[in-house]
């Protein structure tokens, strides 16, 4: 006899997902009972870190994760990275366990009351099946869902005695023996109007955005930028989690600001805007101006058709963002514009004490191997650490597109679980690290060779840069005094360090890179941050 459970081994095989993460409890521990050996579990302390950890995983890996909370407090727990997962893509599997369904009608302790509602609107499909028998199904359909375009989190409420229970084989067997395809071409007619309206500018402009990494379309983007001579830009933060484009590369002209006003003068100029694989666009703060200059059109190319939708400006082409490029590749005449003037290289940071945010990235350049992966979560250096570093692989990039703390020290722990062969450097601020504090158990339990970069001000530098420009310079909690996370990162048996001076930064970084464990380094910074 077949059981549920016995079917989700089955579908998680037949997936490529047998990695699990999650954070179990009571109305858990039947869906994990009796787990085969050639899968893994990795426990999180929080749920919070769970979902982070599986959002990492699944974005370096690109496949769909299995992520198992504990029934309604568990699922509340994970909100804010799963609102995080969402804004990231992360095709994320996640279930629930449900109070046995003889005591759901009572709402005995646990009992998730609503728990289809719950998760919304952060999770693209939310269900709890009406039968035990239908759980492979409902499985199965989510697991297609979290992957297809545009990918995110989908939730299974899944009650807890129904793992035992008997399933229709063959039923189970079609759900999950079938395969979805899940990449689309775009209009090969708007396709073709593009390249002749690229042919045809007198300065059009690329704006790379995550959904070139995320697809694995770095190759076209660059040959793009070269056979049609295009300017490029990277898309703006805090939407931009991933890098799209070398930005060492000659044809790279930076980062566009964030804010309406700003961006728009920026893109000055340029008679055709070609946003690829991003918004249109994450504004903030709120710093009025017209959408577009004068004289200026925009065309996206992108995978997900509510951003399309929902664009205040421009017109949009509708695929997969790799397909696309290579089409439009195909038919685009090469350009003969001029190199733009190279971008150059920023001088060397002067020395302060404490060091400067910008002497700590110029350590941190010293000290990185150049296969290493960036996780991302400290506000006060992000600026001078995209200009200082020029990242220009794929792969190599990642910070939350959703705007808020907790990814960082999570995801970098599932980052380098899903990619060993490469070293994953999280960088955070000493109060970015809280959020996700547990994810340093974690990284000690299961000997994953992650090194950890806290940039400590004793600050929240970015809200006080908000606090400026928004006249709320008065506004209280904004001061962290005494928080150390080295002492925390030895408490959940994660070595750690503290440093003052740069050179010792970079010692102490190297030596952290080539240990094969968790490593945790400590620098103090100046306080405040550069301009977004």
């Amino acid at each position: 006899m077949q059981t549920v459970r016995d079917a989700l081994h089955e579908l998680l095989r037949a997936q490529g997902m047998t990695t699990i993460f999650g954070n179990p409890g009571s109305t858990e521990l039947p869906m994990l009972a009796e787990l085969p050996d050639e899968f893994g579990y990795v426990l999180g302390l929080h749920e919070g870190v769970a979902v982070g950890m599986a959002d990492g995983y699944a974005q370096i890996t690109g496949k769909p994760v299995l992520v198992n909370l504990h029934t309604a407090p568990g699922l509340g727990n994970a909100m804010g990275a799963i609102f995080t997962a969402q804004a990231n893509k992360a095709p994320l599997l996640i279930t629930a366990g449900q109070q046995a369904r003889s005591l759901m009608t009572m709402q005995a302790t646990l009992t998730n009351r609503d728990a289809i509602r719950v998760p919304h609107p952060f999770v693209k499909w939310s269900f709890e099946p009406p039968r035990a028998q239908d759980v492979p199904h409902a499985l199965a359909r989510g697991a297609a869902l979290a992957a297809m375009a545009p990918s995110g989190p989908v939730f299974v409420s899944i009650p807890m005695d129904d793992w035992q229970q008997p399933v229709e084989q063959d039923a189970a067997a079609h759900a999950i023996g079938r395969r979805v395809s899940r990449r689309a071409g775009a209009d090969p007619l708007a396709v073709a109007q593009l390249a002749e309206d690229l042919a045809v500018a007198r300065r059009p402009a690329l704006i790379a955005g995550p959904e070139i990494d995320a697809s694995g379309a770095w190759a076209q983007a660059v040959a793009l930028a070269e056979h049609a001579t295009l300017e490029v830009w990277a898309s703006p933060l805090p939407g931009s989690g991933r890098i799209g484009f070398p930005e060492d590369h000659p044809r790279f002209r930076g980062v566009l600001p964030p804010a309406v006003g700003p961006l728009s003068q920026t893109l000055e100029g340029y008679d055709l805007v070609l946003v690829v694989g991003a918004p249109v666009f994450c504004y903030y703060p709120n710093i009025p101006g017209p959408l577009l200059p004068e004289g200026t059109r925009l065309v996206l190319i992108g995978n997900d058709p509510d951003e399309a939708a929902r664009a205040p400006m421009g017109d949009a082409i509708i695929g997969d963002v790799a397909l696309t490029l290579r089409a439009l590749l195909e038919c685009v005449p090469a350009g003969d514009r001029p190199a733009p003037e190279p971008v150059p290289a920023p001088e060397p940071a002067p020395a302060s004490t404490p060091m400067s945010g910008a002497q700590a990235v110029d350590a941190l350049k010293a000290a990185l191997p150049e296969e290493a992966i960036l996780v991302v979560e400290a506000p006060a250096v992000i600026a001078p650490l995209r200009q200082r570093l020029r990242i220009s692989r794929p792969a190599s990039y990642f910070l939350t597109s959703g705007g808020g703390l907790g990814f960082g020290l999570a995801a970098s722990v599932g980052i380098q679980l899903g990619c060993p062969q490469r070293p994953v450097v999280a960088v955070l601020g000493e109060g970015s690290a809280q959020y996700a504090i547990q994810a340093l158990w974690t990284a000690a339990a299961y000997e994953v060779p992650l090194t950890v970069l806290i940039m400590r001000n004793d600050e929240y530098a970015i809200l006080k840069w908000f606090g400026a420009l928004e006249g709320a310079t008065d506004a209280p909690g904004l001061d962290l005094p005494g928080l150390d996370v080295a002492a925390l990162a030895n408490a959940y048996g994660v070595p750690a360090q503290s440093v003052d001076e740069p050179e010792q930064l970079v010692t102490a970084l190297r030596e952290a890179i080539a240990t094969d464990g968790p490593r945790l380094v400590q620098a103090r910074i100046a306080p405040g941050m550069a301009p977004l």
